[in-house]
């Protein structure tokens, strides 16, 4: 069935607001092992509310997400078709998203196949909003290659921050607020870590949302020019805290939210 074909909002779904416990359930299961990445989907789901369902069905009514809608464009699979990218301009938001890629040793992909370890798509209301929330995911990396976030654990957290305003779900709030305190706690910094976090969200606030952009003619914009567009700005404060944290022996991978080195939160 066509994207088009769907129901705005299937009847089986739920807003179920945030649950608490379930909350800190599974963040204390992220704690035990970062690589663990099916936990922050559990706590997504568990803090999903109100705002960012307004948020997705006011995209899926626009003329641009109407335009996504009826194209059917298969995000992951077109970001790691990277023979398509392959002769991009060397500044290309596409050629620093494949170098990101490969150094990272990541598929859009991979994401999806972390997301349908909890969730499998059989499960998920069959609706227009599941498309919104799907392509929220499926752009992840590019928010990483965009604002310049790496993926030691400051970097997820403070990318958090970032995405909380631009999605509007608590849950994402929650864990980078969360991993910023365990980062704190591990590392015994002096960094300024929460106001990383709360730069995070300024940035994101005054950028334009990533997840709605033409992600295909967004791939061939040199990247300076796209941020410039996009106001996506520079997270000083997130490079002062890696410098702080490098100037007291703390190296980038030594960073955790518990006893994994840092990988993708």
């Amino acid at each position: 069935m066509a994207f088009t074909e769907l129901p705005l909002v299937a009847p089986e779904r739920r807003t179920s607001g945030i649950r608490p416990l379930k909350v800190l359930h599974h963040f204390g299961k992220l704690v035990e092992n970062k690589e663990d990445t099916e936990q922050v989907f559990h706590i997504i789901e568990a803090t999903k509310g109100r705002r960012s369902l307004a948020l997705a069905r006011d995209f899926v009514r626009s003329r641009e997400g109407q335009r996504f809608l009826a194209d059917s464009v298969d995000i992951p699979a077109m970001l790691d078709d990277h023979a398509r990218w392959a002769d991009c301009a060397p500044n290309s938001v596409a050629a620093h998203y494949l170098a990101f890629m490969k150094r990272e040793g990541l598929s859009a992909a991979g994401l999806v196949a972390e997301s349908h370890r909890w969730a499998p798509p059989e499960s998920l209301p069959h609706d227009q909003t599941q498309w919104y929330f799907d392509r929220m995911r499926d752009t992840h990396d590019l928010f990483h290659v965009l604002t310049g976030y790496g993926r030691d654990a400051l970097g997820e957290v403070s990318l958090l921050g970032f995405s909380y305003e631009q999605n509007l779900n608590g849950g994402i709030l929650f864990i980078a607020y969360a991993g910023a305190r365990q980062i704190k706690k591990v590392s015994g910094t002096r960094a300024p870590i929460y106001a990383a976090i709360r730069e995070g969200r300024r940035l994101g606030r005054a950028a334009a949302k990533i997840a709605h952009q033409d992600i295909a003619a967004l791939m061939l914009e040199d990247i300076d020019e796209a941020r410039a567009r996009m106001n996506v700005g520079t997270p000083e404060i997130y490079r002062e805290c890696l410098t702080v944290l490098e100037s007291e022996g703390m190296a980038r991978e030594q960073l955790t939210l518990g006893g994994a080195s840092a990988q993708a939160a």
